[in-house]
């Protein structure tokens, strides 16, 4: 029986990850990403090495923001914007899941070949033993 709750909260899950890829999709949004890692920093600031305006920095921003992957503050005059590790964090907790999925198939898959040239099989071309 499908326990529609987790339906629903997969496709919450998988909106964010949508999200979140899209806006990764950008090289000028994963330089920001990366610029952010380092610290925290101002529109301004982040704009300094682009040669784009401030609005169009700002938009990239937005985005990046909408996907749950930056955060912004008040420090008086100042908006800084600050990455969301914890958003990162499901990305990689997806990333890590496919991959060792895939990890434990390709085991499963050398074992198999291993087996297999052990009993006297012919060997298998493009396996690594040309």
């Amino acid at each position: 029986m499908v326990d529609y709750r987790d339906v629903a909260v997969n496709q919450d899950n998988e909106a964010r990850l949508d999200r979140a890829f899209l806006a990764l999709a950008d090289p000028v949004r994963r330089k920001l990403v990366a610029r952010l890692s380092q610290s925290s920093a101002t529109v301004n600031e982040l704009a300094e090495p682009f040669e784009l305006s401030k609005q169009a920095i700002s938009k990239h921003i937005q985005v990046l923001e909408r996907a749950g992957l930056i955060t912004r503050s008040r420090d008086g005059q100042r908006r800084p914007c600050h990455l969301a590790p914890a958003a990162l964090e499901e990305l990689t907790a997806w990333i890590d899941g496919h991959r060792l999925v895939a990890e434990a198939r390709y085991r499963r898959l050398d074992s198999l070949l291993e087996n297999m040239q052990g009993a006297g099989a012919p060997r298998v071309r493009g396996a690594g033993n040309e």
